[in-house]
């Protein structure tokens, strides 16, 4: 198992969980809102004025738990353009030592 997580600009929030809600390969996901703080974020062309003020910017971290042989099938319908992701997200991989259900 590995988890599968997204960090993604929140205008992109309902056409990924549609995008996601259509891959059989995922079985839940989890969004949470989070916000980005760096200092790169002055670069970041889609950089809102209210977000230069505050300092942050409000971000959705995904969380999705996945088979290991389903990532290359989950991440290249997520790169496609229609996903609407370009630019908008960044994502990384981490192994999954133990899960399980409820306890």
């Amino acid at each position: 198992m590995i988890n599968l997580t997204l960090l993604a600009d929140v205008s992109v929030k309902q056409s990924l969980a549609d995008t996601l809600r259509t891959l059989p390969e995922v079985e839940r996901f989890i969004f949470t809102h989070v916000e980005e703080h760096s200092h790169q974020l002055e670069q970041d062309p889609l950089l809102s004025e209210r977000d230069k003020v505050v300092g942050y910017v409000p971000r959705i971290r995904v969380e999705i738990l996945l088979d290991e042989s389903a990532l290359s099938k989950v991440r290249n319908v997520l790169c496609k353009p229609e996903a609407g992701l370009a630019k908008r997200c960044r994502y990384w991989v981490t192994p999954v030592t133990e899960s399980e259900g409820l306890l």
